[in-house]
């Protein structure tokens, strides 16, 4: 009557339900819809109080680390030996490192690395067996279907003369 779609003002209502500024229950079978104004400012000042906690308790999880990063400043107090002992664990970490890359540059000769590349390369061969396998099928199949002789479907898909089956 006034140019309002029906369907416009549920999907309003509902967004309104989603976002929590109003409140909805079915009684019978009708769906009835409220908002009090002091609903609202109850909520606000609920999430305010779990905020100013959350915020304390923070703000004493500070204090306590702060406190126990002093309390492990004064027990490390900056000596001559204690310099000469960082400066050799730095030292030592380098080391640590270089030592690393020179056993990354001799993988090569590492039992594990080379168990998985004589399993790779035993793959491979399997593989290559199988495959020129395959291709003497498909040769002698074609030669016997068509009639063409093999050095002509060699020539054709450009398979050398130094072609060899693999035993």
């Amino acid at each position: 009557m006034k140019g309002i779609v029906s369907q416009s003002v549920k999907e309003v209502l509902q967004s309104l339900v989603d976002d929590g500024l109003v409140q909805s229950d079915k009684i019978g079978s009708s769906n009835f819809f409220w908002s009090f104004p002091s609903q609202q400012g109850a909520l606000i000042q609920s999430r305010l109080g779990i905020v100013k906690e959350q915020r304390a308790t923070n703000e004493a999880h500070l204090k306590e680390i702060k406190d126990a990063l002093e309390t492990e400043k004064a027990l490390r107090v900056e000596s001559e030996h204690r310099t000469d002992l960082l400066n050799e664990l730095s030292q030592l970490k380098g080391e640590l490192c270089r030592l690393d890359q020179e056993l990354n540059a001799y993988g090569a000769c590492d039992p594990v690395k080379l168990e998985e590349t004589k399993r790779a390369i035993t793959l491979g061969k399997e593989a290559a067996i199988r495959w020129t396998d395959n291709y003497g099928v498909l040769l002698s199949h074609f030669t016997r279907q068509t009639g063409v002789p093999a050095e002509d479907i060699r020539k054709y898909l450009e398979i050398g003369e130094d072609y060899e089956d693999i035993c």
